[in-house]
């Protein structure tokens, strides 16, 4: 139940920020290059047991990549189910993911130099969806998705910030807000900064990405969270 808000310029220009929500005790590496030989350039956030990232980054070819769980309906068993984790390696690799998928629903958001796509699958259907101009957000439903509470209570606010490329200090007004949206519970369904146990799953916030994708490449930046599903100055 991961969150991104993407703001876009236009093709090839944008600024996100990613929070992850995975189990804790699900080990994981931060940003780095973690697959040399298979991916020469790429950079990511590791996911230690099943190798795979989930969020991946390949700077010379200014493309970015974010992978966000969704629910399916395509009735696939675990024992049946390939990992997800190479979606996002292979997006920033120039290979966007074709339709069937034996895998469990997934949103992919892909950034790179033709412009910005959500590409989601439910288990039957693979669909696209283009990210125009302007400031938008995703979770575990479609893009700006108003029945989901996060993007409801907290899209309005990050599009009063204005355009990210316009703001020199976007990286700062952004992370401010997200602080602020965490004076909610970490087990309310609008925020940001979550604990999803309640809501019957072991997940929790754990970290969070910024990233400006440019003409001149891609710069991005992760940072832990102190304590899981909680925000800490």
């Amino acid at each position: 139940m991961c969150t991104v808000v993407i703001d876009v310029a236009e093709a090839g220009n944008a600024r996100l920020l990613a929070v992850r929500d995975e189990d804790p005790e699900r080990d994981w590496d931060a940003l780095g290059p973690w697959w040399p030989e298979r991916y020469p350039g790429v950079i990511g956030i590791r996911d230690r047991r099943a190798g795979g990232a989930w969020l991946a980054v390949h700077p010379e070819e200014r493309r970015l990549a974010v992978l966000l769980n969704r629910e399916d309906v395509g009735g696939l068993s675990e024992d049946r189910a390939v990992s997800r984790g190479t979606l996002a390696l292979e997006s920033v690799a120039g290979r966007s993911p074709e339709s069937p998928l034996p895998m469990h629903g997934f949103n992919l958001l892909e950034v790179g130099p033709e412009g910005a796509r959500v590409l989601s699958w439910d288990g039957e259907v693979l669909r696209e969806t283009p990210i125009d101009p302007g400031t938008h957000m995703i979770a575990h439903d479609d893009l700006d998705d108003p029945s989901t509470p996060r993007i409801a209570a907290w899209l309005p606010e990050f599009r009063a910030l204005g355009p990210a490329a316009a703001d020199a200090g976007w990286v700062d007004s952004w992370i401010a807000l997200l602080a602020a949206s965490a004076r909610l519970s970490p087990e309310d369904d609008r925020a940001i900064i979550r604990d999803n146990r309640p809501h019957g799953y072991p997940t929790q916030s754990l970290l969070y990405c910024t990233a400006a994708v440019t003409a001149t490449g891609v710069d991005v930046h992760d940072r832990r969270l102190p304590h899981p599903g909680h925000w800490s100055d």
